[in-house]
């Protein structure tokens, strides 16, 4: 098993995406095509210009390799975004792409389903390519914008 650092101890909230470290663990059930999926509903970040606080909901959405994503170490990454300046769409993309780096899963989608920034919501969704053959895809479970209840 990979040695997990932060799981079972003290772990400080890193203070920005580039100096948190996401874990990995031995996907328990290889060759086996499942969905896993994390939800993170209360996602904050800054805006880079206003310096304004952004909330959102993220939910990743990734099919397993060889690899699974060991979650405290997920909660710790996306909680170091909360004084980092970015745009929606690139803290949206910048996880998954972090996940990706960590894990390379057979397949991964994002959905960043922000709240009103100047009256307007902004959603950004990416995934790495077509699902593959046989896996079921959820609803991510977010509702369109209408005051996001």
């Amino acid at each position: 098993m990979t040695e997990l650092t932060q799981l079972g101890g003290r772990a400080p909230i890193p203070t920005n995406p580039d100096s948190a470290v996401l874990e990995r663990a031995p996907n328990p059930h290889p060759g086996s095509l499942y969905l896993a999926r994390f939800t993170a509903p209360e996602f904050t970040s800054i805006c880079p210009v206003t310096s304004q606080p952004d909330f959102g909901v993220l939910v990743l959405d990734y099919a397993p390799k060889d690899w699974i994503v060991e979650s405290k170490s997920l909660k710790l990454f996306l909680q170091s975004f909360r004084n980092h300046g970015a745009f929606h769409e690139d803290c949206t993309l910048a996880v998954a792409k972090r996940v990706i780096e960590a894990i390379a899963p057979t397949w991964l989608r994002i959905g960043g389903y922000w709240n009103a920034r100047g009256g307007m919501p902004i959603d950004v969704f990416w995934q790495t390519g077509a699902p593959p053959e046989g896996l079921w895809l959820p609803d991510q479970g977010v509702a369109t914008y209408r005051g996001r209840g």
